[in-house]
């Protein structure tokens, strides 16, 4: 049944029917106390809610009497039709999980974001695999070796601004890894929970912490204190935490200048890397402009 055809109700009762379907295609399971938390509701209106999801999607879940919740089943079809950029904001950011409707904006307002095919159900088998801790095996398409199978073990989702990636343990180069999400198909959860090497608490990068100090460019920027009120910075400096797996997505995506004595001339470099040092041991320094570069001139 598409959501445009559900029994007439209210906008209330079909937010909650809509985190009902939302929780059971990515998280896999739902439970009443689910509801209560994201609704405020009584745990009688949620035993409601649930009945009537049952009634109206009945092949879609499964009670598990042993652990007391309602499981998503095999046959599992979705009753409500969430655009993707919708559904990560939802997984990452934690609102928006409502039904969703089409609406005006207050103000105009235009995108500049490339399109990406993105397959909802292999991202609902990623979603429940980093619940349940599991392995999955995927189709991945990469730059470099084309398209592979590979077993992964994903744990969190991540965003470098410009398209999305699961952090994950790859079991076939051995090492802890960004997959781009658009590139991954046919993916299909493996029994069994992951090895201990796997888990996220061995992802030495994704762990660290480190605080990037940005300051406006000494010599691409005639008035810093533009920069400084563009970015709301302190004392002319801006310090940003990032954990390392994510520190050179965020330079390359802020042009900030990583040589050591501000050597990048070009006019989109407006901000420059005061603390170079942070960097040490920072893997994925490929992305972050001008670091390989030691002076003026190379």
């Amino acid at each position: 049944m598409s959501s445009d055809r559900l029994p007439e109700m209210t906008q209330a009762q079909r937010d909650r029917l809509a985190f009902v379907d939302l929780r059971l295609r990515f998280v896999g399971e739902i439970r009443r106390q689910d509801l209560v938390a994201r609704f405020d509701i009584q745990a009688a209106a949620a035993t409601r809610d649930i009945a009537q999801y049952k009634e109206l999607a009945p092949r879609n879940l499964e009670y598990d009497t042993k652990g007391k919740v309602y499981v998503r089943a095999s046959w599992f079809r979705p009753l409500f039709d969430f655009p993707a950029e919708r559904v990560l904001t939802w997984l990452s950011e934690g609102y928006g999980d409502g039904e969703p409707i089409r609406w005006k904006g207050v103000v105009p307002q235009e995108g500049t974001a490339l399109p990406a095919q993105l397959d909802l159900e292999m991202l609902s088998v990623l979603t429940r695999a980093i619940h349940r801790n599991a392995a999955v095996e995927v189709s991945y398409r990469a730059l470099s070796s084309g398209l592979t199978t590979r077993e992964i073990a994903p744990f969190a989702l991540a965003n470098n601004g410009q398209r999305w990636h699961v952090r994950a343990f790859d079991r076939r180069s051995g090492e802890f890894r960004d997959f781009v999400l658009a590139r991954l198909a046919d993916a299909k959860m493996l029994p069994g929970p992951v090895n201990e090497h796997e888990l996220p608490a061995q992802d030495i990068q994704w762990n660290r912490v480190t605080e990037l100090e940005l300051v406006p460019h000494p010599a691409n920027v005639q008035h810093p204190d533009t920069i400084e009120a563009e970015y709301g910075m302190e004392n002319g400096v801006l310090k940003v935490r990032a954990r390392a797996a994510m520190a050179g997505y965020l330079l390359r995506r802020w042009n900030v200048d990583c040589t050591e004595d501000h050597s990048l001339k070009s006019g989109e470099f407006h901000l420059w890397l005061r603390n170079r040092q942070a960097l040490y041991g920072v893997t994925n320094l490929v992305l972050a402009p001008g670091y390989g570069e030691t002076g003026k001139g190379s």
